[in-house]
């Protein structure tokens, strides 16, 4: 397998069970340019495969993962660098960018703790692809 920059993609890791993160990766195939972005549920083997490879607890996820040429990005600041390589979001990634990361991160983990509660959950992943999730 190749290592992430050796691939040079944007992989982006998330929990395919979420509703909320569904939803935001549903947003992300609406807006971002077709390709830019490879998603892989945690859940799915690929998912389980990487998250032992960069460290991750496989049992849960708590933060969006973000695989780029330039490293692994959790929490706001990957949120942010994923909004970033949108070009017609770009702006706003770097407006909100300029907010401490204490405050970005408080706000993050506050919706992070709480997505399942607020969103639901369903039993697999809801998303519908063009491209199917790798699994």
């Amino acid at each position: 397998m190749k290592t992430i920059m050796e691939a040079k993609e944007n992989i982006i890791i998330f929990d395919g069970e979420c509703n909320l993160c569904n939803g935001v990766v549903g947003w992300l195939l609406r807006f971002a340019p077709g390709g830019i972005f490879r998603y892989v549920a945690f859940q799915s083997t690929e998912g389980q495969l990487l998250l032992k490879k960069y460290g991750f607890p496989t049992e849960s996820l708590e933060t969006v993962i973000l695989l780029d040429d330039k490293g692994v990005h959790t929490h706001s600041d990957g949120f942010l660098k994923i909004v970033s390589k949108i070009p017609r979001w770009r702006l706003v990634a770097a407006l909100l960018a300029f907010i401490p990361r204490i405050i970005r991160d408080t706000v993050y983990n506050l919706a992070s703790k709480n997505r399942v509660k607020w969103f639901g959950r369903s039993k697999s992943c809801t998303l519908v692809f063009k491209h199917p999730l790798t699994s």
